[in-house]
């Protein structure tokens, strides 16, 4: 049976009702007006080295950005761009603690134009840069806030092992102290008698003359504390300085395991306390290349491990594989041809797309010297990060269950420092959840923190590191 023809009535009300109900499903950014982006996400990432704000939309920006003294501030125009509740969560995510953010405002500038002021905290050097999608993300906007006047990372490790040293001298100085009160406090007798005893009688005083006070008596007083030595040329040289390196961080969160966890977490957790671990020694320091959510590029924390003038690099990551069955521990050094295997030579392209990733900023002027920095490895230092290796492999044993039973080799851009000899750890495999419940325990990271740090001293018992030629400038 044929359905009645439609009136010209009812064709019209259907169109209406078509075209009303595709202006409810509109999308975003037709409502926000022909060609202009629309903000997916924002996020601030503040530390020490410096801080990142990342502007995330469908759409490439354009950004125009002014320093402003007394006071300082940082005024960037981003165009194409109408003010969004999306944009204005940036004001919730300053932080009170970043070191150079101390507020931000977001207005609307002019049609088709937003304006972001920071109030900073300090004088910085910005870097504005975009991002083309990758990954997860789309568009980025990145701003990027660096000091004026950069931190000697050496320097921060001497006065911080000054700073230990003093703080233990003076907590024995506190312990003397409290050992002289109790010797020299009288003992008490117990009050037996209900009325006091009678005082005996004073003598009269002369003529015209006070009578003369009791003296208090004299507590012995332990002695004050002395300020331990600045360091000396020769305490330097005998100083051993690690590099911990938890890879990925900030924009990069690294592989992610089946409930949740990043890498970036894990690593840094175990980072953190592997730097406690090794700081216990008193001739060892540790620089971290993060000691916070933050990103790093491969080339900046080798140039952060060579300004410290490290001993040893030590990259800590705990990836992932196509298979939720792949598992245990591994250890790699640098390759200076192939790859010892084909999971090796993966295994280093996957964390060689970390800048990709995270975000760096091509457009530096030195970022070309930088890359031939990385090229500079030599055969000494790759001989040197098998022998670490194989001390941390044997130990890393003791824990848990080995990927592989002898240390691989491949084109890790992390590990290329000329003069250090370095590795990468892969804690374990994230992507089985088996060991991605490991790496989130406790017990199960103490464990390997031991490993790690027993590695490195049996390596430094076989191979005592030489004097280098440091400033305490």
């Amino acid at each position: 049976m044929s359905r009645p023809a439609l009136s010209a009535e009812r064709r019209s009300a259907l169109r209406r009702m078509g075209g009303m109900a595709l202006m409810l499903q509109a999308p975003t950014q037709l409502l926000a007006g022909p060609g202009l982006a629309t903000i997916v996400a924002v996020r601030i990432w503040p530390a020490q080295d410096y801080t990142r704000i990342t502007i995330e939309s469908d759409k490439p920006l354009v950004a125009r950005h002014s320093l402003v003294s007394g006071p300082d501030r940082l005024v960037i125009d981003v165009d194409d761009l109408d003010l969004s509740p999306g944009l204005r969560e940036l004001l919730g995510k300053v932080r009170s603690d970043d070191p150079f953010i101390e507020g931000l405002r977001v207005g609307q500038n002019q049609p088709r134009v937003v304006r972001i002021v920071l109030d900073l905290k300090q004088a910085v050097a910005p870097q504005v840069f975009t991002l083309q999608p990758v990954a997860a993300y789309k568009h980025r906007l990145v701003l990027d806030l660096y000091p004026v006047q950069e931190r000697d990372p050496l320097l921060v490790l001497i006065r911080e092992k000054e700073a230990a040293e003093k703080a233990a001298a003076q907590s024995v100085q506190d312990a003397l102290g409290e050992l002289i009160a109790k010797l020299d406090k009288p003992e008490s007798t117990s009050p037996t008698r209900t009325s006091p005893p009678a005082q005996p009688a004073q003598p009269a005083s002369a003529p015209g003359r006070l009578p003369a006070a009791s003296a208090p008596p004299v507590l012995a007083q332990p002695p004050a504390p002395l300020p331990p030595p600045a360091m000396t040329k020769q305490q330097l040289d005998r100083l051993i300085v690690i590099a911990l390196d938890p890879g990925h961080g900030g924009e990069d969160p690294g592989a992610v395991g089946p409930s949740g966890l990043k890498e970036k977490d894990v690593v840094l957790a175990i980072g953190l306390k592997l730097r406690a671990r090794l700081d216990k020694q008193p001739n060892i320091r540790v620089m971290m290349t993060r000691d916070a959510d933050f990103f790093v590029p491969l080339h900046e924390r080798v140039r952060k491990a060579r300004r410290v003038q490290a001993d040893l690099f030590v990259s800590l990551h705990a990836d992932a594989f196509f298979t939720p069955q792949a598992r245990g521990a591994s250890v790699f050094a640098l390759s200076d041809g192939a790859a010892s295997s084909a999971a090796a030579r993966w295994m280093a392209d996957k964390e060689n797309a970390a800048d990709l990733i995270g975000g760096v900023n091509t457009k530096v002027k030195d970022a070309s010297v930088l890359r031939t920095l990385l090229d500079l490895s030599t055969t000494a230092q790759i001989k040197d990060s098998l022998k670490l290796g194989g001390e941390v492999l044997g130990q890393i044993s003791r824990v848990g269950k080995l990927h592989k039973p002898r240390v691989e080799q491949a084109g890790f851009a992390v590990l290329k420092a000329p003069d250090i000899p370095s590795i990468l750890v892969e804690t374990a495999f994230i992507s089985n959840p088996e060991e991605e419940a490991k790496l989130s325990s406790e017990a199960y990271q103490a464990q390997l923190v031991e490993a790690i740090a027993t590695g490195i001293s049996r390596y430094f018992a076989k191979n005592p590191p030489l004097a280098r030629n440091r400033s305490l400038t």
